[in-house]
């Protein structure tokens, strides 16, 4: 039972990031090649350590791609 419940709350969770991800617009590999450019360059300009901008970001990317993952899993079952 306690399996069951996990995975219900997984799937709700999936759900939940997929539609709200959704919402973002997907970057493409230029875009995010030019996204990587910059925070390398901000990093630079300070001091080779990067700002809390650049982590957030790095923090959303994961979550959109943790989510996407998710939700292809979840279509293949």
């Amino acid at each position: 039972m306690k399996t069951t419940g996990k995975l219900l709350w997984s799937a709700l969770l999936a759900a939940t990031l997929s539609v709200g991800l959704a919402a973002c617009d997907k970057k493409g590999p230029v875009e995010q090649a030019g996204e990587e450019v910059d925070e390398a360059v901000d990093t630079l300009k300070n001091g080779g350590e990067e700002s809390t901008e650049n982590k957030v970001d790095d923090a959303i990317d994961e979550a959109r791609e943790g989510a996407e993952d998710t939700a292809d899993e979840l279509k293949e079952k």
